[in-house]
């Protein structure tokens, strides 16, 4: 005699009907994606964390191992020269659903640029307010 077992998941339909179900559903996937801003800021913390730890040498080398420019890895790590909770902010943008993301790295450079946080959280909610403004 051969022992089988299989996977039984109870449904539940309509009226408090019960059905046994063999199938297994596929897991529910969130909708839309993670901004790019959001995936530069993560990137320019990992290519901090690289560089401090002596994975690579300095942001030339960066450069040269990433086939971007200089100045491309300078408008990344710029990123870090933002206030902490701006930084914070960017990493848990909502997940773009449609069209483009509101916020751009073109938006923050001149916002990484100011040396004062105060002014930078100022500028930081003039930039959300009017892209959350522009998605409605």
């Amino acid at each position: 005699m051969i022992a089988r077992t299989w996977n039984v998941n109870f449904e539940t339909q309509r009226k408090g009907q019960r059905v046994i179900s063999t199938e297994k559903k596929a897991p529910v996937m969130p909708v839309g994606r993670i901004p790019r801003i959001s995936r530069l800021m993560a990137l320019a913390h990992h290519l901090e964390q690289s560089v401090v730890t002596g994975q690579v040498k300095d942001y030339a080398e960066l450069a040269r191992l990433g086939h971007v420019s200089r100045a491309r890895i300078t408008q990344i790590m710029n990123l870090l020269l933002l206030a902490p909770e701006i930084q914070e902010e960017i990493l848990f943008l909502p997940k773009t659903v449609a069209g483009h993301d509101p916020i751009q790295l073109r938006h923050l450079q001149a916002v990484a640029l100011e040396r004062d946080w105060g002014r930078q959280r100022e500028r930081w909610k003039s930039i959300n307010t009017k892209e959350s403004c522009s998605n409605l």
